[in-house]
């Protein structure tokens, strides 16, 4: 049975559901901006709460308060942004995001230089670059949509999570070093130079974008901003996959702070033992994403999805087993190699059956919705889990959000579910 995608410049392609192949230069130069500027990401990982400790001398509260506003504020400001991406040209919105961060985080560096930088300047900043993220992750998936061929999602967005997992791999220790070397803001610059090379290499795709189907769409009154969520809730393949990665990926990001206060106080390792507990594990990701095709190929996608969304919750419950020492240190690894691994099977797959299933004309908005819930959903858990680690100390908050972990796969769909057209695996998984 063929199935049909259409391309930027309005014509059609054509292709069995088992094809393959090379997904073509124009997807190589999507590839190419999403890699340097996930890499200029990582390596300015945790660049502003380091600059306001070591220039603007702040505190626990203060870098506390700017990690929640980054993310819930920018999260906010973000909620109108779906439809108004979802009816324009993406590869113009893209570059737009792209320019914006580039040019709201070289402020920074600027300021820096002249004596001028403040703590309310972060705060800006890191709304804005948090905004713009979400809105490009939106045009982002159109884009990819529009560009791969059904059958080629899974590879497309395999290589994606290959190339973010190195980038978690290699990007803080070498951000780390350059900033020992030239100063606490040349990661914020670099960052902020490679996102005008992802606008560079989203232009040089080349070829047409046919408009979108309501170029003339009306503003969305205040009420309708709620209807992308109502979609998502209503949506039986969707609703699922929404409400396990909301809820597994806030957990999961909550009790990192929590790790860094009990791994690097209470058990007394070093910086450098810490940052290695948490990079080595990253080649998992890398294992995990080149395992995804071949096994959804065997196996199914339903099948491959629902086994590697139960397997990535097996492990967190462990690390609330830590202790000193070496023990204690190949502990983690061991632990964050398997949740890797397992997000790195669960990430690409989810993401394609995300994408087959939403209708082309859906997909900015679905995506800014599921995004913004993600980004609130974690600085709510983060906040709740720092609340509780107060109350029980880092260890017991821990555990009981490996617990909770426990218990998301009832939430995964119970059983395959298309929209009539068939899904990448084998003929009798449909």
């Amino acid at each position: 049975m063929a199935t049909t995608a259409t391309r930027f410049d309005g014509g059609v392609t054509e292709s069995g559901v088992g094809g393959s192949g090379s997904l073509g230069r124009r997807f190589g130069w999507l590839w190419a901006a999403y890699s340097v500027s996930t890499f200029g990401t990582r390596l300015a990982f945790d660049a502003f709460a380091l600059i306001a400790v070591v220039v603007l001398d702040a505190g626990t509260a203060q870098v506390a308060a700017l990690a929640a506003t980054g993310l819930a504020v920018g999260a906010l400001v973000a909620v109108p942004l779906g439809p108004w991406v979802e009816f324009r040209r993406k590869r113009p919105v893209m570059v737009a995001m792209d320019l914006i961060r580039c040019a709201v985080l070289l402020t920074v560096p600027f300021a820096f230089a002249f004596g001028r930088l403040g703590f309310a300047q972060l705060l800006v900043v890191s709304v804005v670059v948090a905004a713009a993220d979400i809105a490009f992750r939106a045009a982002a998936g159109s884009c990819l949509k529009a560009l791969v061929r059904p059958p080629d999602l899974l590879a497309a967005n395999s290589r994606f999570e290959a190339t973010t997992w190195t980038a978690t791999m290699l990007g803080p220790p070498l951000g780390g070093a350059a900033i020992g070397i030239f100063g606490p803001v040349v990661t914020v610059a670099v960052d902020a130079v490679s996102y005008l090379l992802s606008a560079l290499g989203i232009r040089a795709i080349g070829g047409g974008e046919p408009p979108p189907r309501r170029a003339d769409a009306p503003r969305p009154r205040a009420g309708d901003l709620l209807d992308d969520w109502r979609y998502v809730l209503a949506s039986p393949g969707l609703r699922p996959l929404f409400l396990n990665t909301v809820l597994v990926n806030g957990l999961i990001m909550a009790t990192t702070p929590l790790l860094a206060v009990l791994m690097l106080g209470d058990l007394g390792f070093a910086p450098w033992q810490y940052g290695l507990a948490f990079a080595v594990p990253c080649a998992g990701g890398l294992i995990g994403s080149r395992l995804a095709g071949p096994l959804v190929a065997r196996f199914g996608q339903h099948r491959v999805l629902v086994a590697s969304g139960v397997l990535r919750v097996c492990w967190p419950v462990g690390l609330a087993f830590v202790g000193p020492g070496t023990p204690g240190l190949v502990l983690v690894m061991v632990v964050e190699f398997g949740l890797i691994t397992s997000v790195g099977v669960f990430n690409p797959v989810y993401a394609t059956r995300r994408l087959d299933l939403t209708p082309a004309d859906r997909v900015a908005r679905t995506l800014t919705a599921w995004t913004v819930s993600g980004k609130l959903a974690t600085a709510g858990l983060t906040a709740v889990w720092g609340l509780l680690a107060g109350l029980t100390g880092p260890r017991t908050a821990v555990a009981l959000a490996g617990v909770l972990m426990l218990a998301t796969p009832l939430l995964l769909p119970r059983r395959d579910r298309d929209l009539g057209r068939p899904l990448v695996g084998p003929a009798g998984d449909r």
